[in-house]
């Protein structure tokens, strides 16, 4: 039988995942920072959680049909040149890498092409074609045209709502008793004093108020919520335009604290109508499995394996335990 790993290596936390044919779990790792960009010791992370999965299914590194990397800071041909070679270090006979954005892609999509937006503290927007062609987009800030639609962008814009409704020069929101009542000031002026003496920094729960004050009824958060889910949804469209899948029908997969946790659907809808105006066949789907089920799967498409729907539903039930390694199925 063969046997199929998939790793997620992220900026927290690494995760190894071995599963055969079937969709069986047959050994799982987990360590620390897998980011090269963050973290010296990345390879090092990433050979363990390899090594403790390879331990619990009792396999040798031959005996992985194929091997995915998904690996945070997998941005450009550059970060490329470091992780070819500390992948090739890890002797698995054929491997494969990308952002670690394509495999969320993979986890929430039916299929092995599509498009992703991910949406948590930052951003990051990937889609890959039927031909195999990738492309990605963000993850480098409001310089270089990115970081609309993020958790920190969408703190930044509530605080600055709450400002300009204080002094007049912008409409009159609950934005600002919110601000107040997250961050502990008594007023706007205190809160000011902070950023420009103290170097206080609007916290990134000031995302959270957005949504609240537009469950509530207000235009302004309302207007915000619409705005950046239309930012994110060109972000998609643009790499749908890059890569020619304007009249294909493939999944958009929307991930992230800040898409999959949120209360209201304004951001979603806004996202949704954006990307529908270039790609009207689009299918607008969550993320369904772990990031490191959707390596795995990543796995067997680049192997010409297609799961049976038994051997999916059995993935999708895969769950890490985010600390103590342990599993749950």
């Amino acid at each position: 039988m063969n046997y199929y790993m998939g790793v997620d290596a992220g900026g927290s936390k690494t995760h190894c995942l071995i599963v055969n044919a079937s969709g069986e779990p047959c050994g799982i790792g987990i360590s620390g920072n897998g980011n090269h960009q963050t973290n010296a010791r990345a390879e090092h992370e990433i050979a363990v959680a390899c090594a403790q999965a390879l331990n619990e299914a009792g396999l040798r590194q031959d005996e992985i049909a194929f091997a995915y990397f998904g690996l945070a800071g997998a941005d450009r041909e550059p970060d490329y040149r470091v992780l070819r070679p500390m992948i090739a270090r890890l002797q698995y006979p054929r491997t494969d890498i990308a952002c670690d954005t394509m495999i969320a892609m993979r986890a929430g999509s039916q299929a092995s092409h599509g498009a992703v937006v991910i949406s948590g503290t930052g951003f990051n927007a990937a889609a890959r074609n039927r031909d195999g062609q990738e492309l990605q987009y963000g993850g480098f800030g409001y310089l270089f045209g990115d970081g609309q639609g993020s958790g920190r962008d969408l703190a930044n814009l509530s605080f600055r709502a709450a400002v300009r409704a204080w002094d007049l020069r912008g409409p009159q929101t609950l934005l600002q008793e919110l601000v107040l009542r997250s961050t502990g000031f008594s007023s706007i002026p205190e809160v000011l004093d902070a950023m420009l003496d103290e170097g206080y920094e609007p916290p990134l729960q000031l995302a959270e108020q957005v949504f609240i004050a537009a469950e509530a009824g207000d235009a302004v958060a309302e207007g915000i919520l619409r705005e950046q889910g239309t930012e994110l949804g060109n972000a998609a469209a643009a790499l749908i335009r890059r890569l020619d899948m304007e009249e294909d029908h493939f999944d958009l997969v929307l991930g992230g604290s800040i898409l999959s946790k949120s209360r209201t659907d304004l951001m979603r809808e806004s996202l949704a109508k954006r990307v529908h105006e270039t790609a009207p066949y689009a299918r607008i789907r969550r993320i369904e499995m772990e990031p490191v089920v959707g390596a795995v799967l990543s796995a067997m498409d680049r192997d010409g394996y297609a799961p049976q729907a038994e051997a999916v539903e059995r993935l999708k039930k895969i769950m890490i335990a985010d600390r103590k390694g342990e599993r749950e199925s």
